[in-house]
């Protein structure tokens, strides 16, 4: 085999292993995935930040494959169905699922 054969096939496996890499599971996102998640969460987060009833410093946004998850801490049900509704509104969000809590002393959840 030939010098330019040799480098030529070298550089063609690294390209396969590099997109290879790229590609999605089900636990991990493609690279064009990620970037489409997070410009979901960047939306989710600015869509709950301009709704006034709701105190965006507390909810927590992370997105996966579209699925977005809200954790965090909320005053009320009401926010968090709010929060929920909200985020469901984003043009790309496929689920919405709710780990809010609601803190108090009459929550039992809340410590």
């Amino acid at each position: 085999m030939s010098l330019i054969n040799k480098i030529t096939a070298l550089a063609f496996t690294g390209i396969l292993i590099s997109l290879s890499a790229c590609a999605a599971t089900d636990t991990k996102e493609s690279t064009g995935q990620y970037v489409d998640n997070s410009v979901l969460t960047a939306k989710v987060k600015t869509a709950i930040f301009n709704e006034p009833t709701l105190k965006s410093s507390e909810i927590t946004v992370q997105t996966f494959k579209g699925e977005v998850q809200l954790s965090g801490f909320v005053s009320s049900i009401d926010q968090t169905n709010k929060a929920v509704e909200v985020a469901r509104g984003i043009p790309g969000v496929t689920s919405v699922k709710n780990d809010m809590r609601v803190k108090g002393s009459n929550n039992p959840f809340y410590k």
